[in-house]
């Protein structure tokens, strides 16, 4: 048996050293990132094949992200329409890169327009940050027993593991300071961090976060899935549609040639479905159950994924004796009672209504629904929507909250509007809300069952049917003019 190292003399052992090279082509940068990131991922799992084998380790195996890299020594003169694409002032900027194969579109134009705008080379290096075993293997990697039984020490002695002291929203969060011995960031998210969202998607949906698409849909109602399955299904009949697949949960895959795979073994925390057109420019929804604290959890991922919008469809409280059963609320504003994003986004930091979206989401009402003007006014209203983190408020004393409801001129309540808005504002992705009035709690009107089946049934197509054309009309928009200047701050990365 051959004698182990002991762990105080085990060598670090990495692939061999590429120098920087520079680009002033945007394919060819991102050709070199996928080449670099190949070579280093390639060489973790070989190593890693090679030890769960009983090839005694040789020492300490690593291997880095690489990395995006520019210095530009003048302050560009861009668009200021624009409001991504380019930095604020002279210095050194450095992003770390994962997945470029993923990520390929993204890191296309994001390279080509620094390049447009800078007029300097791009320089793709290695990094110093070390890639962690467990984000270099690949999606289907499945590891049979415990990895301790077959090395008989721990893993990190041997690969390195995902370090959460460095994967953090500090850059999102506008409060990475910056120091004159570091780049300063060029994108929104580190390379591992990324990982980790990416794992976490893969969890808690049961698809591959692959077959996102660049516009998402939230609910917390499986009623709202099972019409986005009904209404996907159709999409893939008609020819003219401009959608090519539809997945589900265990990555099942249905094309106009049927379908592949099998569902998945369990039910995932939170269902997702893909409805998939070219260039990711399709629909995917995900039924996040109830509460702010899902609704934070998912959107800290897919926010990763760049997407291009999110938006809200589900129930809530109407608040005002003149709303109805059924009648829409386009929220204007958000009262944010969740808490969950109080360390990461202060009470103090306003999340304002984006015209974009917004505009977007009365035009579909009015197209679905056949009214428009002063007639929407029958069946929508706009305003403040509040959200809670107790779903049972309505049993609490009600003088404190329905004076605080009432002085924010509130008129819906639910539990996960505010959180996915104001984490869309916080990662910059553009985002909206349109709830449909179940009940009216403070008007003694609350779902019998009966109503309840009659109610869904009616209602649940429509709204459905809103949110997706609204999806789709954002879809069609310059990029440029949907990604708006009010999510940006002072001083922003160049990555979108």
């Amino acid at each position: 048996m051959t004698k182990r190292i002991p762990l105080a003399e085990l060598k670090l052992i990495c692939p061999d050293p590429e120098p920087a090279e520079l680009f002033t082509d945007p394919g060819e940068a991102v050709a070199m990132l996928k080449a670099r990131y190949a070579a280093a991922t390639g060489f973790l799992r070989e190593k890693f094949a090679d030890v769960m084998s009983g090839v005694e380790p040789e020492g300490h195996y690593r291997a880095y992200y690489p990395s995006v890299a520019i210095t530009t020594n003048s302050y560009a003169t861009v668009d200021s329409r624009l409001s991504f694409g380019h930095v604020a002032e002279p210095g050194d900027y450095e992003t770390t890169i994962t997945r470029p194969d993923f990520f390929e579109g993204y890191l296309t134009q994001q390279i080509g327009l620094i390049l447009q705008n800078h007029g300097v080379p791009v320089r793709i290096g290695t990094s110093d940050t070390p890639i962690p075993l467990h984000f270099a293997m690949t999606e289907d990697t499945h590891v049979e027993g415990s990895i301790e039984d077959v090395l008989h020490r721990p893993l990190r002695d041997i690969f390195d593991v995902p370090d959460l002291n460095t994967t953090n929203d500090q850059i999102v969060n506008g409060i990475a300071a910056p120091t004159p011995d570091f780049p300063r960031p060029l994108a929104p998210f580190t390379a591992q961090r990324i990982d980790y969202s990416l794992a976490r998607l893969a969890h808690y949906t049961s698809t591959s976060p692959s077959w996102f698409q660049n516009h998402v849909m939230f609910t917390n109602y499986q009623f709202y899935m099972d019409e986005f399955v009904a209404f996907a299904k159709a999409s893939l009949a008609d020819p003219n549609s401009g959608y090519k697949a539809f997945v589900g949960p265990g990555n099942v895959v249905t094309t106009h040639d049927g379908t592949k795979g099998e569902p998945a073994g369990r039910t995932p925390q939170m269902p997702t479905y893909h409805l998939v057109r070219e260039n990711h420019s399709g629909i995917s929804m995900v039924n996040i159950g109830v509460g702010p604290s899902n609704a934070k959890t998912i959107t800290d991922h897919v926010a990763v994924l760049r997407p291009h919008a999110w938006i809200m469809l589900g129930h809530c409280a109407g608040l005002r004796n003149s709303q109805s059963l059924g009648d829409y609320v386009l929220a204007h504003a958000y009262m944010r009672e969740d808490h969950v994003l109080d360390d990461d986004l202060p009470l103090w930091v306003p999340i304002p209504a984006l015209a974009e979206v917004q505009v977007a989401l009365e035009e579909a009402v009015a197209q679905v629904t056949g009214l428009e003007g002063y007639g929407l006014k029958k069946i929508m209203r706009t305003g403040t929507v509040a959200t809670i983190d107790n779903r049972n408020w309505e049993l609490r004393d009600q003088s404190g909250p329905v004076q605080r409801l009432s002085q924010a001129r509130a008129i819906a309540l639910d539990m996960e509007s505010a959180t996915i808005a104001a984490n869309g504002f916080r990662f910059r992705v553009p985002y909206g809300t349109l709830l449909c009035v179940s009940d009216k709690p403070l008007h003694g009107e609350l779902k019998l069952p009966g109503m309840a089946t009659s109610f869904y049934k009616r209602q649940v197509a429509q709204h459905l049917e809103i949110g997706v054309r609204a999806l789709e009309s954002l879809r069609d928009m310059p990029l440029e003019k949907l990604h708006s200047r009010k999510l940006r701050s002072f001083d922003e990365t160049a990555f979108l």
